[in-house]
């Protein structure tokens, strides 16, 4: 049997990531030195054969094996400022409570990856790294805002990522990037350690740290070394059937034709995997309200972390009507997603309080419809996005489509995005598997007989033959 030491794998995707990111741009710091060191200790203390394999397996399933992170959840010792411009680095002083559970199973951290300002966008770029870009077509965007793990995913440069994801952030760059991204039941895991963040009581019902993997079969490994102790139990290692699941699917938002249909190749794709898996085909009508109940429950919490809500040391708080004059005259530190927000706060403001009572009702009738249709054993099949990944900065006409994606997020479902293939343009293809909360492992055996079927990730075009950005 051939052996291969930490130290190999260490250096191999240290090596991996010095060659991508010249053209992907993702990694906003690494610590490939302190990583590698690492590694050797692993490999010495195997060696010392202290522990039998079946201890390293019980309780360090990822010892040795490298990981990467979004630069939104703190590492110890590095940057930590979610693509905001500081005067002075804002440098982790601890690791956030999922990273030290990470290191603790054995896992070697190489390196924090790009995000939009304040995680605030579907694309990935910002004012200090700059603009990530999708292996699969350099001229087109990975996805955001966990766009930077993702791209070092989708080109072999990390195995596992840890990301997050209030409104789709994990699952839009897996799906632009071919791999695979969970969003866990709300608590499941820690979402302390992140900027943004807010003390708003129900902040984790919406947010939460969320697994990444280029192979489904990572993802139950990976999220049960993320798993909260404190927090709802995951059955992850509950033994799962095809045959023991209920499958059911849309392939639109409903009656309401706010978000448009998807692409010719999308539909055909989503339509043939609900057919293989004999999925019945549903109306849940209260879906047409996607967009008023998750934009009324995410815009009328309070204190979020925004660019007006906390400064650098020594600054004055900006104003909304400032931030924006500055920005159109090229004066702002900061990108428009970030700008912007402060005016929809604002304006969830003005709606009267009875809109989003009303709203916070259908709400929960959704939640218990899914409650009802799913029971804890049927998952639901439905649209990541309406089209593959398109070049940078054309989310700003498609901001209605996420919503495929937030209203999981408001209802507080656990959803996993899987790769269904490659469209006429060989880009990605991905489809969302739904639970009902605590059904996470639902979730994730779909996804491993998803991969099974259709083949998972497949590698993008060389380095060589890739566009390169303009």
């Amino acid at each position: 049997m051939l052996l291969v030491t930490s130290g190999e794998v260490v250096e191999a995707y240290i090596e991996r990531c010095k060659q991508v990111n010249p053209l992907i741009n993702a990694i906003v710091q690494d610590r490939f030195e302190e990583a590698l060191d690492e590694a050797r200790e692993v490999d010495r203390l195997i060696s010392l054969g202290l522990t039998t394999e079946e201890e390293m397996e019980e309780n360090t399933p990822l010892l040795g094996v490298p990981v990467t992170v979004k630069e939104s959840i703190a590492v110890k010792g590095l940057t930590n400022q979610a693509g905001r411009v500081f005067k002075t680095p804002q440098i982790a002083k601890s690791d956030a409570p999922v990273v030290e559970q990470i290191k603790r199973y054995g896992g070697i951290v190489l390196l924090v990856s790009n995000t939009p300002e304040l995680c605030l966008m579907w694309e990935t770029y910002n004012n200090v790294t700059g603009q990530t870009r999708n292996p699969y077509d350099l001229k087109r965007t990975p996805g955001g805002s966990s766009g930077g793990e993702a791209a070092l995913l989708a080109s072999g440069a990390s195995l596992l990522g840890l990301t997050s994801d209030i409104g789709g952030s994990s699952r839009l760059p897996a799906m632009f990037s071919g791999i695979w991204g969970h969003k866990p039941t709300p608590y499941a895991v820690s979402f302390k350690g992140h900027h943004p963040t807010s003390d708003f009581p129900k902040w984790g019902d919406f947010f939460t740290i969320a697994p990444m993997t280029r192979y489904a079969k990572d993802l139950p490994l990976l999220l049960r070394c993320m798993v909260d102790p404190n927090g709802p139990k995951l059955t992850l290692e509950k033994e799962v059937t095809m045959s023991g699941i209920r499958f059911f699917f849309m392939d639109n938002d409903g009656p309401s034709g706010m978000m448009r249909p998807l692409s010719r190749d999308l539909h055909a794709a989503i339509n043939r995997v609900a057919n293989d898996f004999n999925a019945k085909r549903v109306n849940i009508r209260k879906m047409k309200w996607s967009l008023d109940i998750s934009l009324s429950a995410m815009l009328t919490m309070k204190n979020i972390e925004t660019i007006y809500h906390k400064t650098e040391e020594g600054q004055r708080p900006k104003t909304v009507c400032t931030e924006t004059v500055k920005y159109f005259f090229g004066c702002s530190d900061s990108i428009l997603p970030s700008v912007i927000f402060g005016h929809l706060q604002n304006f969830m403001k003005i709606i009267p309080n009875s809109r989003h009572k009303h709203l916070a009702t259908i709400i929960e009738a959704l939640k218990t419809e899914f409650k009802e249709l799913l029971g804890n054993d049927g998952v639901f099949l439905y649209p990541t996005f309406p089209n593959t990944a398109h070049q940078h900065y054309r989310i700003y006409h498609k901001l209605l489509e996420p919503m495929y994606m937030a209203i999981f997020n408001t209802l507080g479902l656990p959803v996993t995005n899987c790769m269904i293939g490659l469209d006429r343009r060989r880009l990605p293809m991905g489809i969302q598997v739904v639970a009902n909360p605590g059904q996470d492992h639902l979730c994730l055996a779909v996804a491993r007989e998803i991969e099974k079927r259709y083949g998972g990730w497949v590698r993008p075009p060389s380095e060589e033959s890739s566009r390169r950005p303009e």
